[in-house]
């Protein structure tokens, strides 16, 4: 449990992106007092304009984080600056590595003690590769970062939770990806994680199966005859209350939803479109397994959208709510 007097750290991701615009909407519509963000403020500040948005920052660093903002509205911010100019919408592979130290530097805090969780914006993976920096996804970085030899990426809206074996891997990758060491890993993590950080005594997880009709009693794929199924059994003879595997095209219908406490999916657009379809724009991101709490937003950097003042921020409010509530 972490102290609730301690801030949230927000990094709004691709400055070219509409994380900035969420950061300065978002300021302008409810309390601040709990945020600093890591970000250039002469972003902020600029986009803040742009929006037609009133804006107000107070600088601090890693020894002031705590400091209380000196006037009502201030959001504090933790200045990290841009490596080059940014124009609304226009992607600069020069300003990847400022995208990466402003992460880094929240990430650090957290583990530090020094804040109370981490909340990310979108980051573009493409052209932080394109700068020459290997780089999956936040949920990667974060687990290389924190030294976690696993991790869990779900997410959560107040109707649905799924978590993936698999994130950002090609199809072609993932059956291989699916083994029992690895299953086992991520089902451990899910359990424990919704117990102690959803304070669910005894969660029950629906597992869904790799292939059509969950292998169709192995025509269609043996995975879950020789890996997952006996994977399943000896868990559940270990306490966990688990289903599966069931089909994934009838796994997400009321009857089965409703005595669910979360889903597992095997691969990200397994699970993650019918999260999406049911709650876009009102769900977050949360990694499971790290030594710090990580929520983020369920949407991508919508570049077209930037300093137009159409983003939504919906979803960077659901991620900074779970954060205060996965801290609680």
């Amino acid at each position: 449990m972490v102290e609730p007097h301690k801030p949230l750290l927000i990094t709004p991701g691709e400055p070219a992106g509409i994380g900035p615009d969420l950061v300065v909407q978002l300021a302008s519509q409810t309390a601040t007092d709990t945020w600093v963000v890591v970000a250039d403020p002469d972003l902020l500040a600029e986009r803040a304009q742009q929006l037609g948005v009133d804006w107000q920052a107070q600088l601090v660093d890693a020894r002031t984080l705590h400091t209380a903002p000196a006037n009502a509205g201030a959001v504090r911010v933790w200045p990290v600056a841009l490596n080059a100019p940014v124009e609304a919408g226009k992607l600069n592979p020069d300003n990847a590595a400022y995208v990466l130290q402003t992460l880094s530097l929240a990430t650090d805090a957290c583990l530090q003690g020094q804040a109370r969780a981490l909340v990310t914006g979108p980051v573009h993976k493409g052209v932080i590769n394109q700068s020459g920096i290997a780089f999956t996804g936040h949920t990667e970085f974060l687990q290389a970062r924190c030294g976690c030899d696993e991790v869990v990426m779900l997410l959560a809206t107040e109707q649905l939770r799924v978590a993936l074996v698999t994130t950002h891997l090609s199809l072609r990758q993932v059956a291989d990806a699916i083994t029992a060491p690895k299953l086992e890993r991520i089902l451990t993590i899910l359990h424990q994680d919704l117990v102690q950080r959803f304070g669910l005594q005894q969660p029950h997880i629906l597992v869904a199966g790799l292939n059509p009709h969950a292998g169709e009693g192995g025509h269609l794929g043996r995975e879950e005859i020789e890996v997952i199924t006996p994977l399943l059994e000896r868990l559940k003879q270990q306490g966990m209350h688990l289903t599966g595997p069931l089909p994934a095209d009838t796994l997400f219908t009321p009857q089965w939803l409703k005595q669910a406490d979360a889903v597992l999916a095997m691969y990200h657009d397994q699970g993650l479109p019918v999260l999406k379809h049911l709650g876009f724009g009102q769900a977050a991101n949360i990694t499971l397994g790290l030594p710090l709490v990580r929520t983020s937003v369920d949407h991508g950097t919508a570049l077209e959208l930037a300093a137009t003042g159409q983003a939504q921020v919906g979803s960077l409010q659901t991620a900074l709510n779970y954060a205060q509530r996965l801290t609680r």
